[in-house]
């Protein structure tokens, strides 16, 4: 179902999007995204961590290290951006398939984005839990990949949300279904039509964050899970499965969803690419990118 064609010999070195470490002692993959040019999901992102997690497929659950195969339990996703996660979709991509009406090309990448982050739903269909280490702010297909992961840990300060609806569209890759599993549909609703970043302490209230960490002790709150949750490791697995069989997010599903977005796209005006514009500036600002596109929208608007 993917886009990317992989083979064997492929490492986990000379990534230029991702930056890749293994901890062999507790069994962990770190993915460290480190987007250019702006803080986004680009296709070169994507791709990389879809090899990523196609070598975990490839070697079942083991990845290289130092010439051999290390078991993996936990794939934790996290960022080099001091206070981003991510700022979502390939804004700058979106507008120029939807200038050029590019419906193809466009659902080309949407198609990538649900591979990925079904991927990190489903565990890669291994033995693996998936962890979102949520150190920065996490915005649009942002939170919706924080929210892939069977396991949301987020340091306190730390803000999320769904900007979409401030140029006319929604979250497509995911959004919905993945809210509507930790919240009533009536506030995933409201999260989506109020455009508002919601704090993390917010988002660890309502239940949709799982572990919430101190400033700075994100990556100390990761370990703590791990070695607390070791020695049930077999029953949270289980846990795990049960809660995909009872609730299931079946891709087909998603990229039902996904496919509807690109065609509510492709609708959208030019004011509403306009603003579009405004945030793809504003993902270039790395150090204060939402709340200032925020005000500017509402201001322009």
């Amino acid at each position: 179902m993917s886009n990317v064609s992989y083979s064997k010999k492929m490492s986990l070195e000379n990534f230029e999007q991702i930056d890749v470490r293994i901890d062999p002692e507790y069994g962990i993959v770190w993915v460290y995204q480190n987007p250019s040019p702006r803080p986004c999901f680009n296709p070169k992102l994507i791709s990389e961590v879809r090899q990523v997690q196609h070598l975990l497929e490839v070697y079942e659950g083991k990845l290289p290290y130092k010439g051999e195969l290390v078991p993996i339990n936990y794939h934790v996703l996290d960022s080099h951006s001091p206070k981003i996660f991510s700022m979502g979709g390939d804004l700058d991509l979106f507008r120029d398939h939807i200038l050029r009406q590019d419906k193809e090309g466009l659902l080309k990448y949407a198609k990538s984005c649900i591979d990925t982050i079904h991927g990190f739903i489903t565990g890669f269909r291994l033995p693996i839990t998936t962890i979102s280490l949520v150190r920065g702010d996490a915005l649009g297909g942002g939170f919706e990949v924080a929210m892939s992961g069977n396991v949301v840990i987020a340091e306190k300060g730390v803000e999320m949300g769904f900007p979409e609806i401030l140029f006319n569209l929604f979250p497509g890759m995911g959004g919905y279904h993945l809210l509507s599993q930790r919240l009533p549909a009536s506030q995933v609703d409201k999260m989506m039509l109020n455009g508002r970043k919601y704090s993390s302490e917010e988002l660890y209230d309502m239940g949709v964050v799982d572990v919430l960490a101190d400033k700075g002790r994100g990556k100390a709150a990761v370990y703590s899970y791990i070695k607390e949750s070791s020695s049930h490791r077999n029953g949270f697995l289980a846990i795990q499965h049960v809660h995909q069989m009872v609730h299931p997010i079946s891709w087909e599903d998603m990229m039902d969803v996904c496919t509807y977005w690109v065609d509510v796209a492709m609708k959208i005006t030019e004011h509403d690419l306009r603003l579009m514009e405004r945030l793809v500036n504003a993902q270039d600002k790395v150090s204060a990118p939402y709340n200032d596109a925020a005000d500017k929208i509402h201001h322009f608007g």
